[in-house]
């Protein structure tokens, strides 16, 4: 199990990169940036460019990383892209940032959507992508990205900050093996969760021990949650309008409904929690449990390790709510440019990101992991070879993507964001142990969430 860094240690982050967030430690205590371990024995030759990247991607998606790397380096000589794994993206994110303040920063630093709004704010830490492309003569047009992921990583000025690499949304997978046993049609998956409901009751029924279940809780059923029924999970947007004034609403009468919903069923057997992050997909490759709601990106796992027939579909919704479904939220993290780097390096990381929005690259890579295609020009190459028809449901996180976006489903951006996603996981984490309701776990997770917007607020005046 992978080390989950504390609340105290992510408060460091604004402070490593120059900004006026006081830390729960100073900056001159910031822990040195670990030495990077080669991703092969070899080193680099002379004359040859090494570029260092450093990544959050291990099982299945740590092997597409290699090969990414090795792919591009055996057609560009005069580069080397090294990938190096730095733990899960809390701790590669700060890990990058103490290595940026001791001016060891890698080249290029993975980044997850919930330090967006931290990078965002990094003064002189980064180099925005569109500047660098045009800088080294690269076509690059943010308007050849989906949309809805290139806006999540567009500054207010219109331009595009980093780039986009394993884009992921919020999708539902399930059991048609178990559904089967349980007397479940395992071609139809619940569309509504009142149907979700109705199906863990017939699984449980039949003997299963653990019918439903989810990973990344608050990603999934609070912050997509939200935008898939076209509600606000925060003041101005989401942030969107006023990333430093936000405030969250992720207490409303429809999240407190969904939770309670949630308890409910918790207590009836129907329903168990995992742990945070992803760490509830185990027991659905295991055939432990029968649905999971979470990650497009989970398919490249999913897919390498579970026994029995599974299948995708969308994340459910309540029907009665108007506007539902509209769109989910964009997940997974983009490639931040770290500033400080010789024009050499700057002229290979130009290449590698070149390549990585060839479409041709991009569709083999949507097609090996379940993250977004990134580009239109990939999805459409994909749709054109044939694999959303030989296999049904990979399509689904594209789709939910691409509807009509609205003011309330563009995404979240919000300060600290990381801190506030915590929180949240910490206080339903108390209504799974039975220690409080779930509109009290709520209500405190938005007072505490809120004192933590109010410090990004007060550092970023």
């Amino acid at each position: 199990m992978k080390k989950t860094l504390t609340l105290a240690a992510m408060l460091a982050i604004l402070a490593l990169f120059g900004c006026d967030q006081k830390p729960a430690t100073s900056a001159g205590n910031a822990p040195a940036a670990p030495a990077a371990a080669p991703a092969v024995n070899t080193p680099t030759p002379p004359g040859v460019t090494e570029i260092t990247w450093w990544h959050s991607m291990d099982g299945a998606l740590e092997t597409w990383v290699n090969d990414l790397a090795k792919d591009f380096n055996a057609k560009n000589p005069k580069y080397r892209v090294v990938p190096v794994f730095k733990g899960e993206y809390n701790e590669s994110l700060t890990v990058g940032i103490a290595a940026f303040r001791a001016g060891k920063a890698p080249d290029i630093l993975q980044v997850f959507e919930v330090g967006t709004a931290t990078m965002m704010a990094a003064k002189g830490a980064i180099k925005p992508v569109q500047a660098l492309m045009k800088e080294q003569g690269k076509a690059f047009d943010p308007k050849n990205f989906i949309p809805a992921v290139a806006s999540y990583y567009t500054a207010p000025n219109g331009q595009m900050l980093s780039m986009p690499f394993n884009s992921s949304t919020t999708v539902f997978y399930y059991n048609k093996d178990a559904f089967k046993k349980a007397g479940l049609d395992p071609e139809k998956a619940p569309k509504t969760w009142p149907e979700v409901e109705r199906a863990a009751q017939k699984l449980k029924a039949a003997g299963e021990k653990c019918p439903l279940t989810t990973t990344w809780m608050t990603w999934v059923q609070l912050e997509s949650f939200s935008t898939w029924h076209n509600v606000n999970y925060s003041t101005y947007n989401n942030g969107f309008d006023n990333t430093a004034a936000t405030r969250l609403l992720a207490n409303s009468p429809l999240h407190v409904r969904h939770f309670e919903n949630l308890e409910k069923w918790n207590k009836q057997g129907l329903f168990q929690y995992k742990g945070r992050a992803g760490k509830g997909l185990a027991s659905f490759t295991s055939g432990e449990c029968d649905m999971i709601a979470g990650s497009s990106g989970s398919y490249a796992n999913i897919k390498r390790d579970s026994k029995f027939a599974w299948a995708i579909s969308e994340l459910p919704y309540y029907s009665d709510v108007k506007g539902a479904p509209q769109n989910t939220i964009i997940g997974g993290a983009s490639l931040w440019v770290m500033s400080g780097k010789s024009p050499e390096e700057y002229k290979g990381v130009a290449e590698f990101f070149e390549y990585l929005s060839d479409p041709k690259v991009q569709s083999e890579s949507h097609k090996r992991t379940g993250y977004l295609p990134i580009t239109t020009e990939a999805y459409k190459l994909t749709e054109g070879s044939g694999f959303y028809k030989e296999n049904p449901g990979t399509d689904t996180a594209v789709n939910q993507m691409v509807r009509k976006v609205t003011d309330k489903s563009r995404g979240i951006r919000i300060g600290n964001y990381n801190q506030v996603r915590t929180i949240f996981d910490e206080e339903t984490e108390n209504i799974w142990a039975g220690k409080k309701s779930a509109r009290q776990a709520l209500n405190d997770a938005v007072t505490r969430g809120n004192q933590e917007l109010a410090k990004f607020e007060a550092a970023n005046k």
